[in-house]
């Protein structure tokens, strides 16, 4: 395995910022993006529009499909009510004897666009198919790569995905169902409702998605995607359904075929750049169309070239399919062999078709036999459709997509020799725990998921004894998100080499990628999905998918497809306690007595305390600590809230400043003694706190909220939240409340912990950097995987992936009350464990 013995000569990341290429390629450029470049560097980043994105939420229907095809919904005894099932809508329509209206996709401006357009009065008109023809049909004598043709909307892209769908009856049927209604002759509340449903790939899941069928026109015409037949209206349909999909008909404008291609059949996707493509590009795409591949190919255009023909008659920026590709025998007077041709359709339909050799009656096609002609379909119409040589096609066309079917797709199920294994998995880069960049970021590159494959053999008849894989990375739910501002993240992957000694090791750390050259990597480039090719020698590798800058929250699938049998592992800790590290709790005995009074002053008679006296307790016990983290949470807030023109204003005038917000402090607590006399005058004075108390518990009450987004130090302390889930570790009876003895263990946990923080907030600043809970928790003696730490990270980190003391201690109480209770029920030490109904919540919702 190759080392590295010097880090210095690292080699860097290569970052690729896509462009306008094609409308086939169709990256569009959000206008919230915005590209700069240094004179001092090639690289050329992007400002991005960043919300968090988390796991997304669905209206559409999931289903799964059995070995023969059938579509059944995907079994949820909870599904969500808004759920859109299409049987029963259609049910219901017929039964009210009425045509169905879609509120989730409404047939007004919102669906047409994800831009604002207010105060626009609207072109468009909504309309139904037997209102646009009276002899309107969803489709005539079935489906055809001719059905379709292009309109107002730059989505060629998905034209020629769907023109490719229709070669493969058996996959079509799963994205256009059998069941949909034929419009002609249809009866409203007979036999016609006017709603309609698709099914798409949606990142290892497929849904089905409900539509009615009115449709946007001008004029009385369709806008977007129509049939060369006029009264044809399943291609439209379709189209309006996968609108629906990512929100609105604007966000299918610019796209990649690749993305239709996936989304219509589960498959993965690969692209190649001619001036870049391997030697055996041909026998690549023959191969692939044997095993049902879908191919999409391009020519780039330039400024102002959109759509423009080329004197070869092939129009630039514009999605082609190959439809057949097949080594034809030729004999000529001179020449006798075998010749690579390929077969392709423009989209349009139309008569802008290559006219060079091989195109529709050249002279060439004379020295081909007439049975080779039918064996491979042959026919000369102004169809859109034509032949060339793959020389040729590698002269004028800049680029090819191609899509391999799934194992899992009916076709491979029924096909023994099908060529695919696939192995995948979804996971999640979230700030502070596993979005740690690229291997330009060293310190944090380590923090990614990582995937191990074992590639056991080579690929059968392989002279080299290498294994064919290809990877995918694919980042979730982007477009479908324009309309916030979301665009494609900047993602890549690199792929290691690794020993089984290596693997002992879960994850594996820094020192390992700081000492080891990869085997394999793709470059970053800001797509939806990443896909590239490799053949390596039989192993086992650890891929690493990443973004290219660190911190850059997304979700993800990563897919691989192999000749050869593979085994893929996600490479993480198994979830465990351990010993803590020894650590200074920095607590003398003389300091922990005084503690103890304290609690007994406190504590009073009964000498136990609730969790607001605890909090008042813990308060003084570690006030420096809380204080010292206050200040900066306070520096934080203050400065992220600060717009440029504020701190200049704040340059000149920090003494007014400060007397502002004084008179805010006093303000609020104005506004908070007025609630509390009105809340007395209400509820009646049994209500009132009792006397005794009331100070502390009025500077509590007060504190409560505040101190929950940690952006007032003037109530520093303990969240009520910590105090109770404190209270609730330790209290073995239930009763709210906790004794000395009880109160003891939580203070050496708690000075533990502190310990093991401060190791880790080397600055002493009261926060530990992001990618260090991990860590921290560890030496705490709780190993957890990255699907944790991301949870947590979640609740506890802030906006900027760092954990404050009083979180940092919450989250210890947390980790330790579930493990305690698991391991009480885990009486066979299998870590299994039963609970009753009564029993998980009782347990859960008291911690």
């Amino acid at each position: 395995m190759p080392a590295i013995t010097r880090t210095g000569n690292r080699p860097n990341e290569e970052l690729l910022k896509a462009t306008r290429r094609s409308t086939q390629r169709g990256i569009a450029t959000s206008p919230t993006t915005t590209t700069t470049t240094s004179s001092s560097s090639s690289r050329i980043t992007t400002t991005l529009v960043k919300p968090t994105l988390h796991q997304s939420r669905t209206r559409f229907m999931p289903i799964e499909f059995d070995r023969n095809g059938r579509a059944y919904p995907k079994p949820d005894p909870q599904r969500p009510a808004y759920v859109q099932d299409y049987y029963k809508l259609r049910t219901d329509c017929l039964r009210a004897g009425k045509l169905f209206e879609d509120p989730e996709f409404p047939a007004d401006d919102s669906s047409l666009h994800f831009s604002s357009f207010a105060g626009r009065q609207s072109q468009y008109k909504w309309l139904r198919p037997h209102e646009i023809s009276p002899d309107a049909v969803f489709d005539v004598d079935g489906f055809s790569r001719f059905d379709i043709q292009q309109g107002l909307l730059g989505d060629c892209w998905l034209l020629a995905a769907a023109a490719n769908l229709t070669t493969f009856p058996v996959l079509f049927s799963r994205v256009v169902p059998d069941d949909n209604d034929r419009i002609q002759g249809g009866r409203k509340g007979v036999d016609y409702a006017g709603i309609f449903h698709f099914r798409f790939w949606r990142f290892g899941q497929w849904y089905d998605v409900v539509v009615d069928d009115r449709l946007p026109t001008i004029r009385g015409q369709l806008v977007y995607i129509k049939s060369s037949t006029k009264h044809e209206f399943w291609s439209a349909l379709l189209e309006k359904a996968y609108a629906k999909l990512f929100g609105s008909y604007e966000a299918l404008s610019g796209g990649s075929a690749s993305e239709a291609m996936e989304d219509f059949t589960g498959g993965l996707t690969e692209g190649y750049e001619m001036k870049d493509a391997p030697e055996g590009l041909f026998e690549m795409i023959e191969k692939g169309c044997n095993n049902y591949a879908m191919f999409a190919c391009s020519i780039e255009a330039g400024a102002g070239e959109m759509e423009q023909v080329t004197p070869q008659g092939l129009v630039k920026g514009h999605a082609y399919s190959i439809t057949k590709a097949q080594a034809v025998d030729i004999e000529t007077p001179r020449v006798k062999g075998k010749i690579q041709l390929l077969r392709l359709r423009n989209p349009w339909g139309n008569e802008n078709e290559w006219n060079g050799a091989w195109s529709d009656k050249s002279p060439e096609w004379r020295f081909i036999n007439e049975d080779t002609k039918r064996s491979i379909g042959l026919t000369f119409e102004v169809d859109g459709e034509f032949w060339m040589s793959f020389p040729d096609f590698r002269k004028y066309f800049d680029r090819v997509e191609m899509c391999h079917l799934s194992p899992d797709c009916p076709i491979a199920l029924q096909e023994s020799r099908f060529a695919w294994r696939q192995c995948a998995f979804e996971g999640e880069w979230v700030l502070g725990s596993t979005a740690g960049g690229c291997r330009n970021y060293p310190d944090t590159f380590w923090h990614n998921p990582q995937y191990v494959i074992r590639l056991d053999d080579p690929d059968a008849d392989d002279e080299a004894k290498l294994c064919t894989l290809i990877v995918s990375l694919i980042q979730k739910n982007r477009r479908s998100k324009r309309n916030k501002g979301i665009t494609c993240l900047t993602i890549g992957f690199a792929i290691y080499r690794v020993e089984p000694s290596d693997l002992q090791r879960k994850p594996l750390p820094r020192e390992f990628f700081t000492s080891h050259l990869s085997a394999a990597k793709s470059t970053f480039i800001n797509l939806r999905e990443v896909t590239c090719r490799f053949r390596l020698p039989p192993g086992s590798y650890v891929i690493i998918p990443s973004t290219f800058e660190p911190n850059e929250e997304g979700e993800f699938m990563i897919r691989v497809f192999s000749e050869c049998a593979a085994n893929m592992q996600e490479n993480d800790s198994a979830i465990g306690v351990g010993t803590p590290t020894d650590v200074d709790t920095g607590v003398t005995d003389a300091q922990r007595a005084t503690m103890e009074r304290l609690f007994i002053e406190v504590a009073g008679e009964d000498g136990e305390v609730d969790w607001m006296e605890l909090k008042l307790v813990l308060d003084r016990c570690f006030r420096e600590d809380i204080v010292k983290a206050s200040r900066g949470i306070s520096r934080t807030y203050q400065s992220t809230r600060t717009t440029p023109l504020e701190k200049q204003q704040s340059v000149a005038g920090t003494a007014s400043a400060a007397i502002s917000q004084t008179s805010l402090e006093r303000s609020l607590c104005g506004m908070w003694s007025t609630l509390q006399n009105l809340f007395r005058d209400i509820a009646g004075g049994d209500n009132s706190p009792p006397a005794a108390a009331n100070g502390e518990r009025r500077e509590l009450m007060r504190s409560e909220n505040v101190t929950q987004v940690h952006a007032d130090p003037s109530n520093p302390g303990f969240s009520k939240d910590a105090c109770r889930s404190m209270v609730a570790m330790l209290d073995e009876d239930g009763s709210g409340k906790l004794g000395l003895a009880e109160f003891q263990k939580l203070l050496a946990d708690i000075a533990r912990w502190k310990g093991v923080f401060k190791q880790y907030d080397t600055d002493q600043s009261g926060r530990i950097s992001p990618f260090e809970l991990r860590a921290a928790l560890q030496s705490a003696g709780y190993t957890l995987n990255n699907h944790i730490i991301n949870m947590l990270m979640h609740r506890y980190g802030s906006k900027e992936g760092e954990i404050w003391f009083d979180d940092f201690i919450t989250c210890a109480v947390k980790i330790r009350t579930m493990f305690d209770i698991f391991r009480a029920r885990d009486l066979s030490n299998r870590n299994e464990a039963r609970f009753t109904l009564e029993e998980w919540i009782t347990k859960t919702i008291y911690s």
